[in-house]
């Protein structure tokens, strides 16, 4: 940026790039809208006012500008999308910024994903802020691809782009003091540390955030909310495709505390981001639920700038980059045209800007599974309960349930009248041979299985059924697909998605790989899941930092107490 050119635009000497005239300004810090010109040069806001000498004068007839939106926590491979694909997906509806935890490809392939990730991510119109993983694996009870050190986080936080240390799952680590959390937040005490402590209160809250993470995504009720906001963090009102937390949070957008709030989605499909859109989404959805339009823009820009120290994003000021939405309608949000650093990439939802090509390579085999028999699916206990993980819908979180279980020939088997079905974890990166099995209430499937590789956060297989047969037959589909989703029926493949990256991305164009997800979605409900999403909720089972029960390839964990279940417990 030639700074002094800037100014120069700024003060009326030199002539701007781009005036965008007759246009109604959002302040994003004050709430108000302004009529003014607004002038762009080197890709930043020069000023707003009544300019009027530049190479380009565009008149937007009195619509609606803001700033770009940006999501505040979102996992890019949640989305089981090329980069590429992502930002093709959400540039042309408004979303030019993320804050993103690349946490997911690390599980996989270590501190070499990463790179390779943020690679991906470079000469993109978007601007991606990258947090660090802070827990690769999430906990000590489970099997993930790779490690990433204290010194690999030293190495990495030098590298261009990184903003802060990603969300700190493993809170109970923080709580109690465990040296190798702590030296990994003590490396940021003066930077950003992004939390995660679903349930914390008291004492136990206290201590965590007094180790430094100053955000926090995983509220499900105001309560848990307010005590957090009280304690001085940043929450993080989230709505993905399995999460949903912006009815119960809601309410906080119309109190004091208003300013440290942020939309988010955290976790979001390639079908959702394609129909209803990324953080856009959520703040239309807030603004259909009676919120204040300035109100809810300002949850999605300057908001989020604020927390992540992102100072010359969120807004429409001086300085500031010139990541801008024109739109008639601020209650719809729907872009009439977006411009991104003073150029326009998109108009009438459509992206105008060509995109560089899709390139994969480098974590094309990463399903390493050791050969697996039926005697391995089969679970037996001499007792006639046994600990149940039930799914609460809209939530990732799940409750601990001691359940009568269905048995024959001394094994347990699914139970579909009463919806309680075989559950199994099976590690895939190393070929250990661990299989973890377990229980779970809530699919509502009558027959068949369904398998996937993403399973936060150490992705490893899992898969859920009503037969030992169709789930053997569901991971091996999976190993000979090098990773993806997958429907079983009578022993047979009826519908799957491969995601041959790392087992998380598929390698397919956005309108395709929608196709295939929407196919297999639809495929597991023709086998019975009553869930609105099938597998974003199987994905979460496997994640041990999220309260109450889940299930690793080292067998089940009891969240609360973060300790595994013992073999005498559940024999």
């Amino acid at each position: 940026m030639n700074l002094a050119r800037l100014v120069a635009t700024a003060s009326g000497r030199a002539p701007a790039d781009l005036i965008l005239s007759n246009t109604q300004v959002v302040n994003t810090y004050t709430r108000k809208v302004e009529k003014a010109h607004v002038a762009i040069a080197e890709g930043m806001i020069a000023g707003i006012g009544n300019y009027t000498d530049a190479a380009q004068v565009l008149d937007l007839k009195e619509r609606y500008l803001t700033p770009s939106l940006i999501d505040g926590h979102i996992h890019i491979e949640s989305t089981m999308l090329h980069p590429v694909e992502y930002v093709r997906a959400v540039a042309p509806r408004g979303v030019l910024g993320a804050v993103t935890d690349l946490h997911e490809i690390a599980n996989v392939a270590g501190v070499d994903g990463i790179r390779l990730m943020m690679k991906w991510c470079q000469a993109l119109p978007f601007d991606f802020f990258f947090m660090l993983p802070s827990c690769v694996p999430a906990s000590p009870f489970e099997t993930s691809g790779a490690v990433v050190s204290v010194e690999d986080i030293k190495r990495m936080r030098r590298w261009k782009g990184t903003t802060g240390l990603g969300e700190a799952m493993n809170f109970p680590g923080v709580v109690m003091g465990d040296g190798g959390m702590l030296s990994k937040v003590d490396l940021f005490q003066d930077g950003l540390i992004d939390g995660h402590a679903p349930h914390l209160t008291g004492q136990q809250l206290n201590a965590y955030i007094a180790a430094g993470p100053r955000s926090d995504h995983e509220c499900t009720s105001l309560r848990e909310a307010e005590e957090k906001l009280a304690r001085g963090m940043y929450i993080m009102v989230r709505e993905g495709s399995s999460e949903k937390n912006l009815d119960a949070l809601l309410p906080l957008a119309e109190g004091p505390g208003h300013s440290r709030l942020l939309f988010v989605v955290d976790d979001r499909s390639c079908v959702d981001l394609l129909e209803d859109g990324d953080v856009d989404a959520v703040v239309r959805r807030a603004i259909a639920k009676g919120l204040d339009p300035l109100r809810a823009i300002q949850m999605a820009t300057i908001n989020t700038a604020e927390c992540f120290r992102l100072y010359r994003f969120g807004a429409i000021a001086p300085g500031r980059v010139a990541n801008l939405i024109a739109t008639s309608d601020l209650r719809t949000m729907k872009p009439d045209l977006v411009i991104y650093r003073g150029r326009q990439i998109a108009r009438d939802g459509e992206l105008t800007d060509q995109l560089p090509r899709l390139r994969t390579g480098g974590m094309d085999d990463t399903v390493l599974i050791k050969p697996l028999s039926k005697e391995q699916l089969v679970l037996r206990t001499g007792k006639d309960t046994y600990p149940v993980i039930e799914v609460i819908p809209g939530q990732i979180i799940t409750q601990k349930t001691t359940l009568p279980v269905r048995k024959k020939d001394g094994a347990v088997v699914s139970d579909t009248v009463r919806d309680i079905l075989k559950l199994a974890v099976i590690e895939r990166h190393h070929a250990t041979g661990n299989v973890g099995l377990g229980l779970v209430k809530g699919f509502g499937l009558k027959r068949g299985a369904l398998a996937s590789t993403v399973a936060h956060d150490s992705h490893n297989l899992v898969v859920v059924g009503c037969s030992d047969d169709d789930m053997l037959v569901a991971a091996k589909e999976m190993e000979k697909m090098h990773g993806g989703l997958a429907v079983i029926d009578g022993g047979r493949v009826i519908a799957a998605m491969a995601l041959p990256v790392a087992g998380l991305l598929s390698d397919k164009p956005l309108a395709a790989a929608a196709s295939e997800f929407r196919h297999v979605a639809q495929a597991a409900r023709e086998i019975g899941a009553a869930l609105p999403a099938p597998f974003a909720t199987l994905s979460f089972l496997a994640l041990p930092v999220i309260p109450e029960l889940k299930l690793t390839d080292k067998g089940l964990v009891d969240v609360s107490q973060f300790r595994l279940l013992t073999p005498e417990e559940l024999s």
